[in-house]
């Protein structure tokens, strides 16, 4: 089968249709975009969290926009841009704000106690997962599984390729989304003869974030929220909106496929499965779900407790019996650096309250988690309080797909398909996902009106109980803005 595979390079992450920037002319723009933050960040006004500018904007928001910029002009170089990014905001956070208000969770007060904090709770569960799924991509590939299930799709083109995105959709559910979107990108590259286009693995990412975004189990968001003491039934709501948002980008992406190539079960060559690394692929999922369990459960609060523990642990107790790819893990720690510089560019923003909360909150929350890590806006909406949870875990886990490093699932995949990290490339070609959030949201919204939810804690939705008894007492509440109803 290997020679009618086609390895995307970085010449196949230009677009032929549109004329790519010359590297001048990148330059050129950035420059001037760096030149308009200072000149902007000289006349703003120093505050305790940080420089104010254009009247409310924390000039933080302005670096973190650039680094964004950066990302998206020079998608050959972004670790660099996202290194360096992280680099300048960590600086500005430690000299111009020494005022910062850091989370209340965090056990150590300053930014080195930040840094510990999200390393714990953060960092080291998301960077080890992108390792360890990255490893579990290669076992399922090597296993001929994914040959195998290729030749069990469909042999109506569209109805296959629809088909693997549903498959896709299903087994992130109750899987981790970066391992069911990985898994899914190998065995596209089998049915599709290696020829799969950026839109289709758009598509992907968006299957595996919208199988993830209903359960509790499939998603870090939906975790947070079942932790927080958010009902799994509120959450569930989301499948509404997740079932309508696969029909739209799930067709509309096969349909791009399929006029680029369509799948061809017939020269796909029938492999025999390797039995032992499909034990291995089944070993790192049950490990990664009982970790989950247990570190949710009764071991709650072991250092930086989460599934990477289980499928590290799987990863080398396989490693008896099938010499993993330990060549894969230095581009999946590229990848994964990547993630993380974004992920703590975006810890170190002074956002600490949101609009009130309403639909058309939740509806925003899902284009800013396209750019700005869900996990911290997650964190935000739960202590804010008052939403319809169903539709807040659709925003924050289907939004991150509008942009390939929008989510992990986005960051993971992308390393197999290097055309997927041409940001421009992958709005064109992935419309489809911004157009399937959108039909999702307000169909969802159509038929299951907006209903906040109390969490396990609360008397009322918004209300958390231990502020109603005071309430009574008070003439004038004590809870503040971000934190009282909608």
């Amino acid at each position: 089968m290997d020679r009618h595979l086609h390895i995307e390079t970085r010449d196949d992450a230009r677009d032929p249709d549109v004329p790519e920037p010359s590297g001048r002319t990148k330059v050129y723009v950035f420059a001037a975009a760096v030149v308009v933050a200072a000149v902007v960040g000289a006349t703003g006004v120093a505050m305790d969290d940080g420089l104010v500018v254009l009247g409310s904007v924390p000039f933080a928001f302005v670096l973190f926009v650039l680094v964004l910029l950066g990302v998206a002009l020079f998608h050959g170089h972004t670790l660099q841009v996202a290194l360096g990014g992280a680099l300048v905001i960590t600086l500005y956070t430690a000299v111009f704000a020494p005022g910062f208000v850091w989370p209340a969770e965090q056990a150590t007060p300053g930014l080195w106690g930040h840094f510990l904090h999200e390393a714990e709770h953060t960092l080291l569960n998301l960077g080890g997962l992108l390792l360890g799924f990255s490893l579990l991509a290669k076992f399922f590939e090597h296993s001929g599984v994914a040959d195998n299930l290729s030749r069990l799709l469909p042999r109506r083109p569209l109805f296959g390729a629809f088909a693997l995105l549903a498959l896709v959709w299903v087994i992130s559910s109750f899987l981790d989304n970066i391992a069911a979107a990985m898994i899914g990108g190998v065995v596209a590259r089998a049915a599709f003869r290696g020829k799969v286009t950026v839109g289709y693995v758009a598509a992907l990412v968006a299957a595996s974030n919208a199988g993830g975004a209903w359960s509790v189990l499939g998603d870090t968001t939906t975790t947070m929220m079942w932790l927080d003491g958010v009902s799994p039934f509120a959450v569930m709501r989301a499948l509404v909106a997740s079932v309508v948002a696969l029909l739209v980008c799930g067709w509309l992406g096969a349909a791009q496929q399929t006029r680029v190539q369509a799948i061809d079960l017939d020269a796909i060559e029938p492999t025999e499965i390797d039995w032992v690394q499909v034990a291995v692929v089944v070993l790192i999922l049950a490990g990664a779900l009982v970790a989950n369990f247990l570190f949710t459960g009764p071991w709650a609060g072991f250092f930086a407790g989460g599934p990477w523990y289980g499928v590290w642990a799987a990863i080398l107790l396989g490693a008896m019996v099938s010499r993993p790819a330990w060549s894969e893990l230095p581009g999946a720690a590229k990848g994964g650096l990547f993630l993380l510089s974004l992920v703590w560019c975006a810890s170190l923003m002074p956002v600490r309250a949101l609009p009130p909360a309403s639909w058309p909150t939740a509806f925003g929350l899902g284009f800013v988690s396209a750019v700005f890590d869900n996990i911290p806006l997650t964190k935000l909406a739960l202590e804010q309080s008052g939403y319809d949870w169903g539709l807040v875990a659709f925003s924050v886990g289907f939004g991150g797909s509008m942009i390939w490093f929008g989510s992990s699932a986005g960051v993971a995949i992308s390393k197999d398909f290097p055309g997927a990290r041409h940001t421009g490339r992958y709005l064109k070609e992935g419309w489809p996902v911004v157009l399937a959030y959108i039909v999702g949201f307000f169909v969802m919204l159509a038929v299951l009106p907006w209903s906040p939810q109390a969490k396990r804690d609360e008397a009322a939705p918004g209300v958390p109980a231990a502020q109603t008894d005071d309430r009574r007492d008070e003439v004038e509440p004590r809870s503040s803005p971000a934190r009282g109803s909608a």
